[in-house]
C-alpha cells in the first residue's frame, strides 16, 4: 500500500530536476506506475535530465516495477549531451533508483527493431517530429493488450499532433482517454466513434497553442496573455 504523501515526496525530488513536466502530469505518470504489478517494465522515451523518470522510478519501485529510460544523450546545445547525461545520473542516484532505471543510451528507433521485452506502459517524450514520433509509437507492438501509452507535447507540438491525427484519429490501433495539459493518455485497443470524437474535441485547444507559439515567437507575450499563457515557454 503505497501512503498518501508518497507522491508529495516523489514530486519534490522530481521537481528539483529541470524539465517541463507539470505536477499534473507527473501525477498522471505516477497513477499509470501504479497501476501496474510487480515485475512490470515501463518504456520512458527521451529521458533529458531525469525529472520524468524520477516520478516513474519511485512509483515503479513502489509496486515491484522496473524503468528503461531510452535516450541518446545527443551532443550540442539543444539536447546537452554529455553534460545532460551526467545530470540524469547524479538525478537518479539522488532519488535512490539506480536499482529501478535501467538506461539504454540509444535512439529509440533503433532500439525499438531489435527490443524483444514485454512493456507494461509506454511513455513518449522524445524527437518531437511526425517520424521520430510514429515510430515511437510502434513501440506499441511489444505493448500489453490494453497497455497505456503517455505522450507529451500531445495537442501542443505540430509533429506530435500530426502523428495523432495520422495514428489515433484515422487508424484502428489506440484509443484516446485523457490528458494534463500536453500530456495525453492513449490505450493499446480498437477505438470507436466516441473514441475519435474525442481526439476532435482537442482540435481547438491544439489551434490555441500553435496560435500562442506564433505570438511568443513575435515577442508577443502581453498578446498571449489574453489567451491565457502567461510565461516564456511554449504551451506544455
Amino acid at each position: 500500500m503505497v501512503s498518501p504523501t508518497a507522491f508529495e515526496q516523489a514530486w519534490k525530488l522530481g521537481d528539483q530536476v529541470p524539465g517541463w513536466l507539470t505536477v499534473d502530469q507527473a501525477t498522471m505518470l505516477w497513477r499509470a506506475a501504479l497501476r501496474l504489478g510487480p515485475g512490470a517494465r515501463i518504456v520512458e522515451i527521451g529521458s533529458h535530465q531525469g525529472r520524468s523518470t524520477t516520478v516513474l522510478g519511485l512509483a515503479a519501485r513502489s509496486v515491484g516495477a522496473t524503468v528503461v529510460a531510452v535516450d541518446p544523450f545527443v551532443e550540442g546545445r539543444l539536447f546537452g549531451g554529455t553534460p545532460t547525461r551526467v545530470s540524469f545520473e547524479k538525478n537518479l542516484a539522488r532519488a535512490g533508483l539506480n536499482d529501478v532505471v535501467r538506461l539504454e543510451d540509444e535512439y529509440s528507433t533503433k532500439l525499438r527493431k531489435q527490443w524483444n521485452e514485454r512493456v507494461h506502459l509506454l511513455y513518449i517524450d522524445g524527437k518531437h517530429d511526425y517520424w521520430t514520433f510514429t515510430d515511437d509509437m510502434l513501440w506499441s507492438e511489444n505493448l500489453v493488450p490494453d497497455g497505456e501509452i503517455l505522450v507529451h507535447d500531445a495537442f501542443s507540438s505540430i509533429g506530435v499532433t500530426c502523428g495523432i491525427i495520422a495514428k489515433v484519429l484515422c487508424g484502428n490501433r489506440y484509443v484516446y482517454v485523457d490528458r494534463a495539459g500536453s500530456l495525453a493518455r492513449f490505450r493499446l485497443t480498437r477505438p470507436g466513434r466516441a473514441d475519435r470524437r474525442r481526439v476532435l474535441a482537442e482540435m481547438p485547444w491544439f489551434v490555441r497553442n500553435v496560435w500562442i507559439k506564433v505570438l511568443l515567437r513575435l515577442r508577443l507575450r502581453p498578446v498571449a496573455r489574453l489567451f491565457g499563457h502567461d510565461g516564456p515557454y511554449d504551451p506544455y
